[in-house]
């Protein structure tokens, strides 16, 4: 292949040619995604925004602070951790993603009852900082920015300053951190809903 005609390519020349082939594989497999989400059907504002759960869920990047009534020891600022779990002393490990304050406030309750080391625990969760949303592509500022309640995605985009006279304004891509793959989102003039996590990618617009 590499070698002179009608002469058989040396033994040096096999790690080359794997090399090759398995870049060549990487990148049809990387397109093969990227045309997937391409090629499907944009979903609607309102589509994403009714798949958001009531409430808020707390997810692996939140901060809490949790009190627990009378035990100074106990109360404290702590971060959801990446496996999506709560470490507070004494106690195992609380699974925290999904849950809402008022739930994992009830979970901490419980597993201080088991374990005996209060014998009526009053506990109260509040989310003192919520993990941030990131805003990539076609945005003056592109990056990470800090999560406030009922954030849209017009908001998002002013703070990230503004679009580029590239930007596709019609249609986007979302990734939100419950979601197996990124979705395209047709912007009709309904307000987006962004979730604490949401990946947002601005797109170049080509016509």
């Amino acid at each position: 292949m590499f070698g002179t005609p009608g002469k058989t390519p040396s033994a040096s020349s096999g790690p080359l040619v794997r090399g090759i082939v398995a870049t060549a594989i990487l990148v049809a497999g990387v397109s093969v995604q990227v045309s997937a989400v391409a090629a499907a059907p944009p979903a609607s504002a309102e589509q994403i925004n009714s798949e958001l759960k009531s409430g808020y869920q707390v997810a692996a990047g939140d901060k809490l602070r949790v009190t627990v009534f009378d035990e100074p020891t106990l109360t404290g600022e702590y971060v959801i951790g990446v496996g999506g779990e709560l470490s507070l002393p004494l106690i195992d490990a609380i699974p925290a993603r999904g849950q809402n304050p008022t739930g994992l406030a009830q979970l901490i309750t419980e597993e201080l009852k088991a374990g005996g080391y209060v014998l009526a625990p009053r506990v109260a969760v509040e989310i003192i900082e919520h993990r941030p949303f990131y805003i990539l592509g076609e945005v003056k500022q592109p990056g990470e920015y800090p999560y406030s309640g009922d954030l849209t995605f017009e908001q998002a985009v002013a703070r990230a300053g503004g679009f580029t006279p590239r930007a596709n304004r019609r249609v986007i891509e979302m990734r939100r951190q419950d979601w197996s793959a990124s979705q395209r989102v047709k912007l009709n003039g309904q307000a987006l809903k962004i979730a604490p996590g949401d990946t947002i990618t601005v797109r170049e617009s080509f016509f």
